[in-house]
């Protein structure tokens, strides 16, 4: 195993118990998914409980398939989607920082572009993958991976998403 093939399972482990870790958060966390449905249905994701299911069982998913390198450009891309609408939705107005409530997008940013470099370099050596004899690795894949996470997203939010009207 090299070096790169270290990175990309350091990189498949940290992404991918971090989105099943937010993933579970949404589904089983405090809230559950009826707190997260009303959540999403307060930043204008309709429907809300639908959205609420998907994201947190995407995010399970796609984080499982990172930490065990399955199919990784396609779970990067979920991954990838999932942060955009984030970013849109919540962080985008609120900076780059995070500051105490102010959810700023540093967090999202830095899943979303780590999830790039990671569907650029592949699953690795150690992967299933490459146990699977599958070449999913290169600039071609990852910008794939990406401009399809954001072209999900994009249509997420043309045709479900309906911001709150700012107060007067």
């Amino acid at each position: 195993m090299n070096e790169l093939d270290t990175a990309a399972l350091i990189l498949r482990i940290a992404l991918g118990v971090t989105l099943m870790a937010h993933g579970w958060n949404h589904g089983f966390g405090s809230g559950g998914l009826a707190g997260t449905a009303g959540w999403f249905e307060s930043i204008g994701l309709r429907p809300a409980k639908v959205h609420a299911a998907i994201s947190a069982y995407a995010e399970l998913a796609a984080g499982a398939a990172l930490v065990v390198g399955l199919l990784v450009p396609f779970a990067a891309a979920a991954g990838i989607g999932i942060m955009t609408v984030a970013f849109v939705t919540v962080h985008r107005r609120n900076g780059f920082f995070i500051f105490g409530d102010d959810e700023g997008y540093e967090y999202v940013g830095v899943l979303a572009f780590a999830l790039t470099a990671l569907a650029v370099l592949g699953g690795g050596e150690l992967s299933v993958d490459h146990a699977l004899d599958l070449d999913l690795d290169g600039i071609a894949i990852g910008l794939g991976a990406a401009a399809g996470g954001i072209a999900a997203a994009a249509g997420l939010l043309l045709t479900c998403w309906r911001p709150p009207a700012k107060p007067a």
